[in-house]
């Protein structure tokens, strides 16, 4: 039984000028070591970097409920892929805590991307 649901969506060019603008900051503030190096890897860096923001931000929704879930970070949620390839993410610092708290086992993520706009969806069950 789902306890609860985030989604977000973000525009590709918004990140493409975040990271044109402010390029290693960005990258170091938003994203973790491995999420960095999959969206370098790629053709297209920001569509990737763009997912990941939505997917951050999807499970941040789908945490909140209480004062401390507020001052979850970026760098505490990370998406990373399951042995399927699959993508899912391992949280760390307030946002592992705030899921023990809210009684989940795990997120349960989906990822979708074109050229344009990347989303996001995340429940917690």
């Amino acid at each position: 039984m789902p306890l609860a649901v985030g989604i977000d969506l973000v525009a590709v060019a918004r990140v493409e000028r975040l990271l044109q603008r402010s390029g290693e900051r960005a990258w170091e503030r938003l994203l973790l070591p491995g999420e960095r190096a999959y969206c370098e890897g790629m053709a297209v860096p920001a569509r990737h970097v763009a997912a990941r923001l939505a997917a951050k931000e999807a499970v941040y929704k789908a945490l909140q409920g209480t004062e401390d879930a507020r001052g979850i970070g970026w760098r505490d949620i990370e998406v990373v892929r399951d042995r399927h390839g699959r993508p899912t993410v391992a949280l760390h610092g307030r946002a592992a805590g705030r899921l023990r708290e809210v009684g989940a086992r795990q997120v349960l993520l989906s990822l979708t991307h074109t050229d344009e706009l990347a989303a996001a969806i995340a429940v917690l069950v």
